[in-house]
């Protein structure tokens, strides 16, 4: 358990100073008043850096897989019938790091101060999502947190699993793009140059691909750095400029539009938005207040306008299926599947099995362009490689000609 400095002062107003082990900075804190001492300070005994450091880290927040686990032990812990204080209580004391410790202790202390579960998560926004915490008030208002949470786990770690797959099968393609253009910049800046001193001794005229080449190779030489600090201001500008409602919601639509990108992207989106109804719907969520939760679950500012749009005629009764339709983003297997639904009074049901459709189109999707891509950079590098060799082997056979007359 780590340990904390603290000063404090005790009833006779005398300053204390000293070490205690706790939990966290708010369980020493906690312990002095319940001495009758009014703390002043608590920091770890590692000293003022450490103390910053441990600050710095309890305002990051939970990863996304220590949400996932959390939400999967807790889930364990309440199905086996433990009370929500003690499941806390075990999760604290099991922590894998102190984020996670500071987090949930946090959680506890609103928990035993008469606070619901879902008022504890909303506390922590850079950890607990819109998504999570409407989804854990819908299960406590039903009774159903258990069962509500191990939907939620699952639904966290699908949600990881399809991104995990998608990076995935993009990191062989990416490494090979990577070498494809280093190997060219290395042939044009140290190969080619190496025979410069050969064509200039011998006088002949360079044919003009071996000119271009060589200016190429100059060009990458002289300016290839400033080039790409170039680009990566560009692109960081970009990112500014992208973080701005109007830009952004055009590019979004624009990429949703893109050859071969788009469809992906369109079944992504399908897909987080399927899955996140359809679970917030069967958890007894309003389907208006699920349609604002959703908004920030599907990660494209084209598809939050159109599910507002959708929420606003859904309020006036025009229903959810035709006005995603005539957003013309969705796929039309959404639509006919959400409208289904509407017609059986099985929205959620049908949601979720519109998201297993989508997330399974996505993974093939991403195969099929993984196996487009590998032997497309494959044939670029290939035939741009052989052109820088064969302009070097018609230079030299140029040599050749000239030394045989």
């Amino acid at each position: 358990m780590p340990s904390f400095r603290y000063v404090a002062l005790d009833s006779a107003g005398q300053t204390r100073r000293g070490l205690m082990e706790a939990a966290s900075e708010a369980e020493v804190v906690a312990r002095l008043q319940r001495s009758g001492s009014i703390p002043m300070r608590a920091e770890p005994a590692g000293g003022v850096l450490t103390g910053l450091l441990h600050r710095e880290v309890g305002r990051r927040g939970m990863s996304r897989q220590e949400v996932a686990d959390f939400t999967r032990e807790l889930a364990v812990m309440l199905s086996a019938g433990q009370d929500l204080d003690r499941s806390l209580r075990f999760l604290a004391e099991t922590a894998k790091n102190r984020r996670v410790l500071q987090t949930v202790d946090a959680l506890r202390r609103t928990v035993r101060d008469g606070g619901s579960l879902a008022k504890a998560l909303a506390e922590h926004p850079r950890t607990f999502s819109r998504l999570y915490v409407g989804l854990v008030r819908a299960g406590e208002a039903g009774g159903t947190l258990a069962p509500t949470l191990e939907r939620l786990a699952a639904l966290l770690e699908r949600e990881r699993g399809l991104a995990a797959s998608v990076t995935s099968a993009l990191i062989y393609p990416a490494l090979l793009l990577v070498a494809a253009i280093g190997s060219i910049v290395l042939l044009l800046t140290q190969v080619l140059p190496q025979f410069v001193p050969l064509f200039e001794q011998s006088g002949a005229p360079l044919p003009g691909p071996t000119r271009v080449l060589l200016a190429l190779g100059d060009f990458v030489s002289d300016w290839g750095l400033y080039v790409l600090l170039l680009l990566l201001v560009l692109l960081a500008l970009a990112s500014q400029v992208l973080k701005q409602p109007g830009p952004r919601l055009q590019a979004d639509r624009a990429l949703l539009h893109m050859p071969v990108i788009g469809p992906l992207q369109r079944e992504i989106l399908a897909s987080r938005f399927a899955r996140t109804l359809g679970m917030l719907l069967i958890n007894g969520v309003p389907l208006i207040t699920a349609l604002a939760i959703v908004q920030d679950a599907v990660g494209n500012r084209a598809g939050v306008a159109a599910i507002e749009r959708a929420s606003i005629l859904a309020k006036g009764g025009a229903g959810l299926a035709r006005p995603l339709e005539e957003s013309r983003i969705f796929p039309a297997r959404t639509i006919h599947l959400l409208r289904l639904g509407e017609e059986t009074a099985q929205l959620g049901p049908m949601a979720l099995r519109a998201a297993d459709i989508h997330e399974e189109r996505t993974r093939l999707r991403v195969q099929r362009l993984v196996a487009l891509l590998v032997p497309g950079i494959t044939v670029v590098m290939g035939a741009a490689i052989a052109g820088i060799v064969a302009s070097l082997l018609l230079a030299m056979l140029g040599l050749n000609d000239l030394a045989a007359s």
